[in-house]
């Protein structure tokens, strides 16, 4: 018998039209969401370091796709029962394991038609510059004058605006008509001209009604300073995040002022905050496996007044949130044995 492969140049990507449609129909059976396209000329003011011409110069065209973060996987943080899915399920796992194998068997798609590609998910333990977009100290050099330092960060939710893929929310977080906030973006670069989409101008997405910013546990964001930002001739403008209080209270933990004997993370003075019910942070899951708040505010809470107003695509039949919002309240003791919680369970 014979070996088997994989059929070579079987599409015809010459007319940009009909090979935009071959790469969206390949990207939904390879399990991505939503996709759209934006042409190269939309990144023509990308900064250098997140440049996307920087590590493929003939880019012509990038393919956006979004992957959900399944509404189910924050129902455990939501009853306060079981933190470990969203972590696992709706971040680490789709980011680190689901999403890589759908760009990557887009990108062989591609190339066996003769197109260069390059598969990009969440890349960024390696990037060169800092959660403020500035130049980590010591860490690489460009290999030619003129160019930028390795490793070159795509914003990803710019990249999904640019596909025509939705919104960015007040909040930073990318908003798509399907979805809302629960979203994680992979990209495509290729060198194949593809048919680009128009910039998202559906529906209005997010209207500024704040619910992110009251329900954030950390209070992470500054409404009255804004980041803004002309993306392909379009203004777009958020909330300053605070990344060191987000990276504290996205952990569950926040700082008490006095040093701890036994803290909640490595950091002394650090306490599990009303929003985390357990004692020390808990391990990492998949590489990350820390989102203890379960994005009460940038996504929950976002979810929670989009659906109530009724511009999602993706509807429910009972709403999200059932129940009051809990809270753990830290200064009161804590006894299974006492209070009659704990139980047994016997095995035959």
């Amino acid at each position: 018998m014979a070996i088997m492969t994989r059929n070579f140049n079987s599409v015809d990507m010459s007319d940009p039209k009909a090979a935009a449609l071959a790469v969206k129909r390949a990207a939904l059976e390879m399990g991505a969401d939503v996709v759209g396209i934006g042409n190269i000329e939309r990144w023509a003011n990308a900064p250098l370091q997140m440049d996307p011409k920087q590590i493929m110069p003939e880019c012509k065209s990038i393919i956006g796709m979004v992957f959900r973060v399944e509404r189910g996987s924050l129902r455990g943080v939501e009853e306060g029962t079981f933190f470990s899915n969203y972590s696992a399920m709706g971040y680490g796992g789709l980011t680190y394991i689901y999403m890589p194998m759908t760009v990557i068997n887009l990108s062989k798609f591609i190339e066996d038609q003769g197109y260069e590609a390059i598969p990009m998910g969440h890349q960024s333990d390696w990037r060169a510059i800092d959660t403020y977009g500035k130049l980590k100290p010591n860490y690489s050099r460009p290999v030619r004058p003129g160019q930028a330092c390795p490793d070159i960060m795509v914003h990803l939710r710019i990249a999904a605006y640019l596909c025509g893929l939705g919104e960015i929310g007040f909040s930073k977080m990318f908003l798509s008509p399907q979805f809302g906030p629960r979203c994680r973006v992979g990209i495509v670069l290729t060198d194949v001209e593809l048919e680009p989409d128009p910039i998202y101008d559906g529906p209005q997405l997010c209207n500024r009604c704040m619910a992110c910013i009251k329900a954030c546990p950390g209070q992470c964001f500054d409404p009255e300073n804004t980041v803004k930002v002309n993306l392909a001739g379009h203004e777009v403008e958020w909330a300053k995040i605070d990344e060191n209080k987000c990276n504290i209270a996205f952990r569950g933990a926040e700082h008490s002022g006095k040093e701890q004997a036994d803290p909640y993370m490595p950091e002394s003075d650090l306490v599990p905050g009303e929003w985390s019910p357990f004692y020390h942070k808990p391990k990492n899951l998949y590489n990350t496996g820390q989102a203890v708040c379960g994005s009460r505010g940038c996504t929950r809470a976002c979810m929670i007044s989009l659906e109530s107003r009724g511009v999602l695509q993706n509807n429910f039949k009972q709403k999200f949130r059932r129940r009051p919002v809990w809270s753990v309240d830290w200064e009161k003791p804590y006894s299974p044995e006492k209070s009659g919680e704990e139980e047994k369970f016997y095995v035959d």
